[in-house]
C-alpha cells in the first residue's frame, strides 16, 4: 500500500503561483510513477502531469505545459507541482497518484493510489 498526502492548495490571483506537494508513505516510493490529476466542479477528473519513477520522463497535458512543473525528491519522498502563471480555469481540486509501472500514463484508470485532493482556487 502506498499512502498519498496532498498540501499547498489555496487561493491565489490570475497570473500568481502555487507550489503542490504530495508525501509518499509505505511501500517504496522510487519505483512509483506519480501523477497530478485536478477536478473542477460538474467536470470529469483530467489529466495534469506526471513523472516517471526515475524521474527522466515528464509529460504534461497541453493546458498547463509551459506553466507547470512536476518534479520529486526521493529523499523526503515527496512529489511536488509547480503552478506558475495560474488562470481562473486552473480552479479545481488537485489530486495526487502514484502506480507501479514504468510507464507514464494519463488514464487516471491506470492509477493505484490516491490521496484526498487538495483545493485550488484562482479568482481573476
Amino acid at each position: 500500500q502506498v499512502q498519498l498526502v496532498e498540501s499547498g492548495g489555496g487561493l491565489v490571483q490570475a497570473g500568481g503561483s502555487l507550489r503542490l506537494s504530495c508525501a509518499a508513505s509505505g511501500r517504496p516510493f522510487s519505483s512509483y510513477t506519480m501523477g497530478w490529476f485536478r477536478q473542477a466542479p460538474g467536470k470529469e477528473r483530467e489529466f495534469v502531469a506526471a513523472i516517471r519513477w526515475s524521474g527522466d520522463i515528464t509529460v504534461y497535458a497541453d493546458s498547463v505545459k509551459g506553466r507547470f512543473t512536476i518534479s520529486r525528491d526521493y529523499a523526503k519522498t515527496t512529489v511536488s507541482l509547480q503552478m506558475n502563471n495560474l488562470k481562473p480555469e486552473d480552479t479545481a481540486v488537485y489530486y495526487c497518484a502514484a502506480v507501479d509501472t514504468i510507464s507514464v500514463p494519463r488514464i487516471s484508470g491506470r492509477y493505484d493510489y490516491w490521496g484526498q485532493g487538495t483545493q485550488v482556487t484562482v479568482s481573476s
